[in-house]
């Protein structure tokens, strides 16, 4: 990839913003996501919204997972320009995710509580039944 990596300036990626060419820059890295459109689990509109910009803020606000971003560097080609880079920073969610890992913190949450509930009230519904009988 070394060799093919090309510096982009960001009027040249702005006009990649279509179906038939789509670039993304991500990290003031710049994708060609043209052959990825129909493969995106979010649908090729998600992409097509944000082609020939830069989307790193939407593609941080989803939380890609981990594979997703290994998979990134399959449409890597090129940097943006220095002088075109983006300043702002953005929080990289390259941790575990609910989705990533049955195991996060939030995800026992999520069946431990209606189990708890389920148990009291079958407990309740037995002590009533029973003291009535």
């Amino acid at each position: 990839m070394a060799a093919d990596k090309k510096v982009f300036r960001l009027s040249e990626v702005k006009s990649h913003n279509d179906a038939k060419s789509t670039y993304l820059i991500i990290h003031n890295k710049v994708y060609d996501v043209t052959k990825f459109l129909e493969e995106h689990p979010g649908g090729e509109e998600v992409l097509l919204e944000q082609a020939g910009g830069d989307a790193t803020e939407a593609f941080e606000d989803v939380g890609h997972s981990t594979d997703a971003r290994t998979l990134m560097n399959d449409y890597l080609v090129g940097d943006l320009h220095p002088d075109d880079r983006s300043k702002k920073t953005y929080a990289t969610n390259t941790g575990p995710t609910a989705t990533d890992s049955p195991s996060s913190g939030s995800s026992w949450t999520g069946w431990l509580l209606p189990v708890g509930v389920a148990l009291a009230a079958a407990f309740a519904y037995r002590y009533i039944v029973s003291s009535s009988a």
